[in-house]
């Protein structure tokens, strides 16, 4: 393979020096934002770099026209949405077409979450693959026996709620994803009618194919209308003959990369489907 390498020098009066400056700042208090910087074109523009907020607010600035800031900071904004790093080639002029600049997005972000209803033996398994993907999990039940620290040292929050009620109120994203295994109707159906109307990345239900059918009849009672009933995941997880709770989550988490990475979940031995995709492949597969 081949890897590129960028030494930036910041001196004190570098132009780019307060604006990587305010994103460290906002890397240590664990805020979300990308660093656009040119790395390819004009000498005098090689360097320079802005600061992008979630908001979509800017610091700094490329050095050319201001239209070339305002499509830096529509693509930086892009990539920081989905939680990406990768470089975006523009015009000078600040045109979307590819040119003569290349600009190095990076991205810094919160861990996604994931969200796992129901404090059950299967939930304390998905809670430890969570954590090994790299996801802040947080585990909600309403029943306060069920949901401890002991029963999931692992998590790293367990809130004692009703689950529609808890996830109205808590912060999701094009990120977070929500695992439903409580397996009981009362909990079932009031969470997914708030959970397949949020901008999330997977919804995904447990439960047996005829709970699934007994689960889609409800909400199309409650007014779920079709094309929400389409992103459910139910019966969640991929088909890999799991019997224990620790294989149940390792096919829940495979589903999870796949639909969030635009896999197939077939077999790559025999298979002509790409072993890596970009985000831009996984995004058309979504």
């Amino acid at each position: 393979g081949v890897i590129d390498i960028m030494v930036t020098p910041v001196g004190r009066r570098a132009p780019a020096r307060q604006v990587l400056g305010a994103a460290l700042s906002a890397v240590l208090r664990g805020g979300p934002g990308a660093l656009a910087r040119v790395v390819e074109g004009p000498a005098e523009l090689l360097g320079r770099a802005l600061f992008v907020h979630p908001d979509g607010s800017y610091e700094g600035g490329l050095g050319g026209v201001p239209e070339l800031d305002r499509t830096a900071t529509g693509e930086a904004g892009a990539l920081l949405e989905a939680g990406r790093t990768g470089t975006v080639r523009v015009q000078e002029d600040g045109s979307y077409c590819p040119g003569g600049l290349t600009l190095f997005v990076e991205s810094s972000v919160p861990p996604p979450r994931m969200i796992v209803f129901g404090a059950i033996d299967f939930a304390a398994a998905l809670v430890r693959v969570g954590k090994f993907l790299g996801y802040h999990v947080t585990v909600c039940d309403a029943r306060p026996v069920f949901a401890t620290g002991a029963r999931f040292p692992e998590a790293d929050e367990i809130v004692v709620d009703w689950p529609h009620r808890y996830l109205r109120g808590t912060e999701t994203d094009a990120r977070t994803v929500l695992c439903v295994l409580t397996h009981d109707a009362k909990f079932d159906v009031p969470l997914l009618e708030v959970a397949l109307g949020l901008p999330v990345a997977f919804v995904g239900a447990m439960g047996s194919r005829r709970t699934h059918a007994d689960r889609e009849r409800r909400l199309r009672e409650a007014g779920v209308g079709e094309r929400e009933l389409a992103r459910l995941r139910s019966p969640i997880g991929l088909d890999l003959g799991a019997r224990t709770p620790e294989e149940t989550a390792l096919s829940i988490a495979a589903e999870i990369v796949a639909a969030r990475r635009g896999g197939t979940g077939v077999p790559l031995t025999g298979s002509r489907t790409p072993i890596h995709r970009d985000g831009r492949s996984a995004s058309a597969a979504a």
